[in-house]
């Protein structure tokens, strides 16, 4: 197995990644039955040295779902009948997702409403205002 690259910088060492085979469920006749074709990759990710410590404690928090309690982060792919097509669509899904998880977050930069935007608010407030007067039991003595 050769390591695997998850994108710029970011290059997960074969050593790492433990891969194993077993049978795939679902239809498929007698071949299904005899031959291991599902591939499960796993990837521990508390102990890698693929990527620096920052960058580990992302992944762990965003990754957390998806985790065992060691920390193993794992892929199953089993569409195929081929081992050897299941095992690169196994590399891919895992790149993605880790590929995904290292992906930080676009910067929100505040912004103040529109002129237009605080004028439509406080019209619908009056007519908000306007409805619930509406509402109230009018008082005989006013007049």
């Amino acid at each position: 197995m050769e390591d695997l690259e998850v994108g710029p910088g970011c290059v997960i060492p074969a050593a790492e990644l433990t891969e194993r085979a077993s049978r795939a469920g679902g239809p498929g006749g007698q071949h299904v039955n005899k031959t291991a074709s599902r591939v499960s990759l796993r990837w521990n990710v508390r102990r890698t040295e693929a990527v620096d410590e920052t960058r580990r404690l992302w992944l762990l928090e965003r990754l957390a779902a998806r985790l065992t309690r060691d920390g193993d982060l794992i892929v199953h792919a089993q569409g195929d009948r081929s081992q050897y097509r299941n095992r690169i669509l196994a590399r891919e899904r895992l790149a993605e997702l880790v590929a995904e998880a290292l992906r930080l977050p676009r910067q929100r930069r505040p912004t103040r409403p529109t002129r237009g935007s605080r004028e439509r608010r406080l019209v619908s407030k009056r007519k908000r205002s306007d409805v619930k007067k509406g509402r109230r039991p009018q008082d005989p003595h006013s007049d």
